[in-house]
């Protein structure tokens, strides 16, 4: 049951759109808050905010470059999970 627990935990960090939308940035390589603010056209607090759960759930890590902190997936599959997602619900709402 470890398995499905954890499987649970990271089904429910991704649950929110928004954390979905960052970890599409982040599948293309690490970025700053700033550039993910820029790129997903957010508040840089709402930003934060969703990758302090993400980073709690093991999903980003924080990389420090001098005065910032880039974020990048802790594993490439990750990526895919989100882009399979969003890829079955592009066919699922046709």
């Amino acid at each position: 049951m470890t398995e499905f627990q954890a499987a649970g935990d990271l089904l429910r960090a991704l649950a929110a759109p928004i954390r979905i939308a960052i970890v599409t940035q982040l599948a293309d390589g690490p970025r700053c808050v700033h550039e993910i603010v820029d790129n997903l056209d957010l508040p840089q607090p709402l930003v934060s905010q969703h990758l302090r759960v993400l980073r709690a759930a093991g999903v980003v890590l924080g990389e420090r470059r001098g005065r910032e902190i880039a974020y990048v997936l802790t594993d490439e599959h990750i990526a895919h999970i989100v882009a399979d997602a969003i890829k079955h619900a592009g066919e699922v709402h046709k």
